[in-house]
């Protein structure tokens, strides 16, 4: 693994914990737009595209823009209160970087809730590229995004690792040719990551910082 020139991080689920934040800002859209509540597996069938293409679920489409600034002001008024990063992931970010690895971020979320997190958790310093929902034509499972930041470091799939919670982390990660870390500490899919092809899966955040110390 010495050879490995960058690490890209999947956001919810490997580095953080936001899937109460996501479950009460797509229910406090709903309830105030459509007077509904949404169950978690409803909302888990909404992820995928940025938030201002999978609240078209909810609501009309001459109401996004009025919907999106309720939403992003929900997501950050609430972020420190319903979200967390998960213990022992910053020193892993900063492990990783004085190893002089590129990190770059790779996620489904659209571009302003990521940069809320990465602000809110004052991690956004570690990453030296970032690729969101909004920055691709096709999504997670697509590779696109991969591609991306193969392409703005000029690195073959050999000199990268993904490392991800999610089917479509893995999906991705296989599709480009790159190794995949399955992380499954907080997966929501967890049984059916655990059945897949990887690499490597790590049960917890300190098994997998020992194993980064180990090898890079």
């Amino acid at each position: 693994m010495k050879h490995v020139k960058c690490i890209v991080f999947d956001m919810d689920g490997t580095l953080t914990q936001t899937n109460q934040l996501i479950y009460d800002s797509f229910n406090y859209i709903a309830g105030k737009y459509a007077g509904k509540t949404y169950t978690i597996p409803e909302i888990h069938a909404m992820f995928g595209p940025p938030e201002e293409e999978a609240l078209l679920a909810i609501v009309r489409p001459d109401q996004i823009e009025e919907v999106m600034r309720d939403y992003l002001e929900f997501y950050r008024t609430n972020h420190n209160r319903l979200a967390r990063l998960y213990p022992g992931i910053e020193e892993i970010l900063s492990f990783s970087k004085d190893s002089r690895k590129h990190l770059a971020l790779f996620t489904g979320k659209g571009i302003h809730t990521a940069k809320i997190t990465l602000q809110e958790f004052r991690i956004e310093k570690y990453f030296d590229f970032l690729v969101t929902g909004n920055d691709v034509v096709n999504r997670k499972p697509s590779a696109e995004g991969l591609h991306k930041i193969m392409e703005h470091f000029r690195l073959s799939p050999d000199e990268i690792l993904m490392v991800g919670d999610a089917v479509p982390d893995v999906k991705a990660a296989h599709e480009a040719g790159i190794r995949i870390a399955a992380v499954v500490w907080d997966s929501y899919a967890k049984d059916v990551v655990m059945k897949m092809k990887s690499d490597y899966i790590f049960h917890n955040v300190g098994e997998f910082h020992e194993w980064l110390k180990k090898h890079f």
